[in-house]
């Protein structure tokens, strides 16, 4: 964890022609369709809230006032200048915002809180990086690359893709360390077991390994067996549990002796400062006293009473967080849009919007709509079982399809609301009893919903 470097106009400058495979930091932001955008992973555990009023403070004097938490849990803020970039930094220095930086080291949201976990997995995420930091000469990795250190709390990150994984495992003589590579946890290839205090050791060997392949390798590009012989892991010999489905984050969660937390998602994966910063000034008046980010664009309040994190999420509410699982929102994954992209010919939050509103039927959970502003489907490049994509001429429908796709179905702006409802009636009308809006479309079949899209 360092302070933040502060880029001189030059350097932020000369970052507006980063490419896109590279994460944008406050050394190197990226131009998007509303100015420059920067991706913080503060290296604090916890924010407080008079860190995250300031931080956002920072956003809206320095930026549009837009904040973003992304899909794996960081902070983006956007609308940023080559003049301003400087000014946020030094912003977040003045308030003591710690910022993690160089390879993307993830815990879950809870660790060292969560009375469920089997161990805390911060100080071996710790020791990792303090030992990169001091590694001669530095490694050179994938921009992308990540190392997943899991305790196996509540809120696991089973979902969350990464090149390397160490997964807690509670063994009779104490705790051990799962260890894949590439994938989420259910799809990721097992490599073996080892215990704790080679832990450091091995996954600073691993990614010496990756960067002697070149600065583009990827976990998926390692050979287990290899790897398994190589960092001396016992092989699994029995079947592992299967990845348990993720706890969701939006509600009240009891911590045993540590009280609740208070779950809350970001509709659509943006807040404006100016309302972010009036709940946490409530919370605050409740008793909360930080936060922490969550994957799934989603964060928790801590230090409040179970009474008063009652008040808090109705308060929530009223600005416009998600509360719920069954928040049909949380069904909806969008980029920035033409409001905060130069590439997007949608404007993907409003077009969210009118999705709930003309066809909730759609929103039941079951599946993901996606709603791309253009081809490169950057909120989600895996396949959705509806992906809307914006084009010059209007939006094509890619039906089990990623954004780059072919669309199966066009409309225009002027038949984009029709579209949208018949698609909701087309679900609504075929569902049999306790059947998933995927299911339905799934025996449908794509080519009888593509025509509903397209002419009804």
């Amino acid at each position: 964890m360092t302070t933040c470097a502060l880029p001189s106009t030059g350097e932020a400058d000369a970052s507006v022609a980063m490419r896109r495979g590279a994460c944008p930091s406050l050394a190197a932001p990226m131009q998007t369709g509303d100015g420059l955008l920067v991706r913080l992973k503060p290296g604090d555990d916890s924010l407080t809230i008079p860190k995250i009023i300031a931080l956002a403070a920072a956003a809206e004097r320095f930026g549009n006032g837009i904040i973003e938490i992304t899909a794996r849990g960081n902070l983006q803020l956007r609308g940023l200048s080559p003049a301003t970039v400087p000014d946020l930094a030094q912003a977040i220095g003045d308030a003591e915002i710690t910022i993690a930086e160089g390879l993307a080291i993830e815990v879950p949201p809870l660790a060292g809180i969560d009375p469920a976990e089997i161990v805390d997995p911060r100080p071996i995420a710790m020791g990792l990086r303090e030992a990169l930091q001091g590694h001669q000469p530095p490694l050179k990795l994938a921009p992308k690359l990540s190392v997943v250190i899991d305790g196996s709390g509540r809120f696991e990150l089973d979902g969350v893709v990464a090149d390397v994984r160490l997964k807690a495992l509670s063994t009779p003589v104490g705790v051990a360390w799962l260890l894949s590579l590439g994938g989420t946890a259910a799809r990721g290839a097992v490599v073996g077991i080892f215990a704790g205090d080679e832990v450091v050791s091995a996954l600073v060997a691993i990614l010496e390994k990756l960067a002697a392949l070149g600065a583009a390798a990827r976990g998926r590009d390692l050979d287990p067996v290899e790897i398994r012989e190589f960092c001396r892991c016992e092989p699994v010999g029995e079947r592992l549990a299967a990845p348990t489905a993720p706890l969701a984050i939006p509600g009240i969660h009891a911590l045993d002796d540590a009280g609740v937390v208070l779950g809350l998602g970001l509709a659509f994966a943006q807040v404006e400062a100016s309302v972010l910063t009036s709940f946490l000034q409530q919370a605050q008046d409740l008793g909360a006293n930080a936060i922490r980010l969550a994957p799934g664009h989603a964060f928790f309040v801590l230090g409040l009473t179970r009474e008063a994190a009652a008040v808090a999420q109705s308060l929530a509410s009223a600005h416009g967080f998600r509360l719920t699982e069954g928040d049909p929102r949380n069904a909806i994954a969008t980029c920035a849009g033409s409001k905060g992209c130069a590439s997007a010919w949608m404007e993907t939050k409003g077009m969210a919007q009118r999705l709930v509103e003309m066809a909730p039927e759609l929103l039941d959970g079951s599946l993901t709509v996606h709603l791309s502003g253009c081809a490169k489907g950057c909120a989600r490049p895996r396949p959705s079982e509806l992906t809307l994509v914006g084009a010059p001429s209007g939006y094509g429908l890619v039906v089990n399809g990623a954004a780059n796709g072919l669309p199966s179905a066009y409309t225009d702006e002027n038949g984009m609301e029709s579209a949208l409802a018949r698609l909701g009636r087309l679900v609504r009308q075929n569902k049999d009893a306790g059947e998933s809006a995927q299911s339905c479309l799934t025996r449908l079949g794509a080519a009888r919903v593509s025509a509903a899209f397209e002419q009804g």
